[in-house]
């Protein structure tokens, strides 16, 4: 469930009118509902809890949308934070979320970055080689710490909604594989600088299927149980994220209700917390991009492009991934109402071809000056966008009832050029 429908002035967040945010804000824009967010997480958690799951810690995937305004939502709810940078660290803190639900995550940490997340006491360092591991073992000795750390492993799962965005397998880049975890393990519980405190897996992202999650989790209990049997200390297994979410025109992914109680039964009896890092399934339909149409370019020979004024730098899934996402014209014309529907190339005004977000899509009558609304773009939308071709990165605004507040503003030409620095020699 999300909070955009159509109402008297159009398609509307919650109370609020895409069209009123368009014209007090300016397009592209990015729009997300408070309540949303809000049902997404506590949806989530509930559902653990119900399926038997004692106080999971949901740590939010800071990177699916960073801003803070929604870090501050998930938080205030009780969300922790899976975080891949000292950036992402920085932004769960400024976001309120205390360093004990701070995961920190990723394949290639900086020394920097170590010594940042154990000077703020984040709950575990998930490890994914052996060298980072004897890194980390370095700076907590320099530090005079002893660093938590969980072993992200590697369950050779194949999984996720595109190539790109699966993690499981052996070839990918994430995580040690299971042939050596154990050993890391147990030198790890030996270093005085070293607290091992669980493992992790996260296998892809955009998941539709249980199945491979309930192997992958599988071999997880057999290796959380192995662990226990040589007298290894596990007080944390994370199961990561990745569960898919309806792009509307895919086929239905599992709901949290069934993802939790296959967790359930995975892991009934077994002695530890569990965590788990999801970010797609709880922001993605919690927003939206709005966009303008310049014009429509009509070919001779048929092709309609409809030319909009958001870019592949806005919004790059489709771009990057071959991503669907629902279009829907935020005020309906009228002659809408009666069919002739068009077939559009709908495309930016980047000067690329790969500034195309969909060929041959179904639409509406669509002109100049009308409204689009991209949909299920809370996740992954304005946290990869860019400034290329010197465009603005798109302002975002939260909603909240009848109100709204600008979270992000649009830089302005000057803002971006006083960044670079010509040197007095050029």
């Amino acid at each position: 469930m999300n909070h955009f429908e159509y109402g008297p002035e159009g398609l509307a967040c919650e109370g609020v009118a895409l069209a009123r945010i368009a014209a007090e804000v300016g397009t592209p824009v990015y729009v997300y509902s408070r309540a949303t967010l809000e049902r997404h997480f506590t949806v989530f958690r509930d559902a653990l809890v119900a399926a038997g799951v004692v106080d999971p810690l949901v740590a939010y995937a800071v990177k699916a949308n960073s801003n803070v305004a929604v870090l501050k939502v998930l938080g205030d709810l009780g969300a922790g934070a899976d975080t891949v940078s000292e950036g992402e660290v920085r932004r769960a803190l400024a976001a309120g979320i205390p360093p004990e639900r701070i995961v920190f995550s990723g394949v290639g940490k900086a020394r920097r970055e170590i010594a940042f997340a154990l000077k703020t006491g984040v709950a575990e360092i998930n490890v994914e080689s052996e060298p980072e591991l004897n890194l980390i073992a370095e700076v907590a000795a320099e530090l005079g710490v002893r660093a938590k750390v969980a072993f992200r492993v590697n369950p050779d799962v194949a999984a996720g909604g595109h190539a790109k965005i699966a993690t499981g397998k052996s070839e990918n880049k994430f995580g040690v594989s299971f042939a050596e975890a154990a050993r890391l393990y147990a030198n790890a519980s030996n270093n005085a600088n070293l607290e091992p405190v669980g493992v992790a897996c996260h296998i892809g992202s955009q998941i539709t299927d249980l199945t491979p999650m309930r192997e992958a989790f599988s071999k997880m209990r057999g290796l959380v149980e192995q662990l226990l049997g040589e007298g290894l200390s596990v007080q944390r297994l994370d199961l990561g994220g990745g569960l898919g979410v309806p792009y509307f025109n895919h086929p239905e992914p599992p709901s949290p209700a069934d993802f939790a109680a296959m967790v359930g039964e995975v892991t009934k009896g077994l002695p530890v917390k569990l965590a788990f890092e999801p970010g797609r399934v709880i922001a993605a339909n919690a927003g939206v991009m709005v966009s303008e149409v310049i014009h429509v370019h009509a070919r001779p020979e048929g092709r309609k492009f409809l030319v909009i004024d958001a870019a592949m730098n806005d919004l790059v899934r489709p771009a990057m991934y071959d991503a669907f996402h629902d279009i829907r014209p935020v005020v309906k014309r009228p002659e809408s109402q009666k069919g002739g529907e068009t077939v559009y190339d709908v495309v930016g005004p980047v000067c690329e071809t790969g500034d195309t977000f969909t060929r041959d899509r179904v639409l509406p009558p669509l002109a100049a000056g009308d409204l689009v609304a991209f949909m299920s773009a809370g996740a992954y939308g304005s946290a990869m966008a860019s400034e290329y071709n010197t465009r603005p990165l798109v302002p975002e605004v939260l909603v909240d009832g009848d109100r709204y507040a600008v979270i992000r503003k649009r830089p302005t030409y000057e803002e971006m050029l006083a960044r670079d620095l010509v040197p007095d020699w050029v």
